[in-house]
């Protein structure tokens, strides 16, 4: 069983749940955006017998604070750092969800050592081009004024294979209604993060770490081609196109994507 814990992360309280066994090697798990650590109750049940699986809440998302800093990768990154060394984890596997790979990745630039290894999902490395951020931008506004109705529909229209949509319903709804509780400031702080984030490709070849790339091979959001580009650019890379699968591989096809992501680790292990 998992257990909700919460600990004091840079001046934020961090919401957490743990499972498996305590000297175990660390597996943590960081969500995309907007969601929480509640898209990771699968890996956690799946992992907990052989690992010591991790999933917390970025700031601001699910039970976390948000804090008054202004949102930014960089800060999203210090806060999964401090986040280990509070836990007192020397070295953790980490794998990462859209938003959280963008996480994941600017960690590994800043303290490399505490990566035993890396597992990219459904996300990229590249910054927003100016498309991006404006579309970002109206994003924002429109939220202002209308709020997350019609922000959540559209949503889940980019986020789902079109088969999951008719075959996980429950997931489909899950994540709905994980949208619509996010406060709207929150996704609006957290939209501007995104825009103003900066690209890591350039750092890519310097990964000396064991990673691993998956991704739905419907992923409207950061398609199979931006994953290829990915794991071409670093050394020893392992690519997982995974069928029937969108941008959240782990809800709409979860037996795979632990399957495989059980198989990277057995190899590095």
């Amino acid at each position: 069983m998992s257990i909700e814990k919460k600990i004091e992360v840079s001046g934020v309280e961090i919401s957490y749940q743990e499972a498996g066994l305590a000297n175990a090697l660390p597996i943590v798990f960081i969500h995309g955006f907007p969601f929480n650590k509640a898209m990771w109750a699968g890996q956690l049940a799946a992992f907990k017998n052989k690992y010591r699986p991790i999933a917390y809440d970025v700031r601001g998302h699910g039970q976390s604070d948000a804090g008054t800093d202004g949102f930014s990768m960089d800060l999203f990154a210090n806060d999964l750092l401090t986040f280990l060394d509070t836990l007192k984890i020397e070295k953790a596997v980490v794998c990462g969800l859209s938003m959280g790979g963008y996480i994941a990745l600017n960690a590994i630039q800043k303290q490399p050592k505490r990566f035993a290894a890396l597992i990219l999902t459904d996300t990229q490395c590249g910054a927003d081009t100016p498309e991006g951020k404006e579309k970002r931008m109206k994003t924002i506004s429109f939220i202002q004024k209308n709020g997350l109705d019609v922000y959540a529909d559209e949503s889940l229209k980019n986020l789902f294979a079109p088969a999951s949509i008719q075959s996980r319903k429950e997931v489909v709804k899950f994540i709905h209604q994980t949208i619509l509780d996010t406060p709207a400031e929150v996704i609006c702080r957290t939209l501007q993060a995104l825009a103003d984030r900066t690209e890591t490709c350039s750092y890519l070849p310097k990964i000396k770490t064991p990673v691993c790339v998956i991704v739905g091979k419907e992923d409207k959001v950061t398609p199979p081609a931006v994953a290829q580009k990915m794991a071409a650019a670093i050394s020893g890379a392992a690519l997982i196109e995974i069928e029937n699968a969108g941008h959240l591989t782990n809800l709409e096809t979860p037996e795979e994507f632990n399957k495989q992501v059980l198989k990277f680790l057995e190899q590095i292990n």
